[in-house]
């Protein structure tokens, strides 16, 4: 099984390509791709590599933490899985209460 990086901090001109580059000495890479804003297509800094082999994407985050890319120091770290942080978390199973009285539900 596959282990996904975050990479912070990344240089604005960082290309997918640089980023697989930089981290394709320390294994098979799945996928490496910059965040890009949907509206600009201008990168927001950060991205993710995915490693074929979870034990090369270790390697790569103990080396590559801290290192220089493009003029910039990154930061390596586990990627966490936003999507089930997003539903889960809060508990309410993603029901809110309403203001202006409880009965959200009726009308009358």
């Amino acid at each position: 099984m596959g282990k996904r990086l975050y990479v912070g901090n990344v240089s604005f001109d960082v290309s997918d390509e640089e980023l697989e580059q930089a981290f394709s000495q320390y294994g098979e890479i799945s996928s490496a791709k910059v965040v890009r804003d949907q509206y600009t297509g201008r990168s927001k800094g950060f991205g993710f590599v995915e490693f074929a082999q979870e034990a090369d994407a270790q390697k790569a985050m103990e080396d590559m933490n801290g290192k220089e890319l493009s003029g910039r120091v990154i930061k390596v770290d586990e990627a966490r899985d936003t999507r089930s942080q997003d539903r889960g978390d809060r508990g309410d199973r993603g029901q809110r209460s309403g203001g202006y009285g409880s009965n959200r539900g009726s009308r009358f």
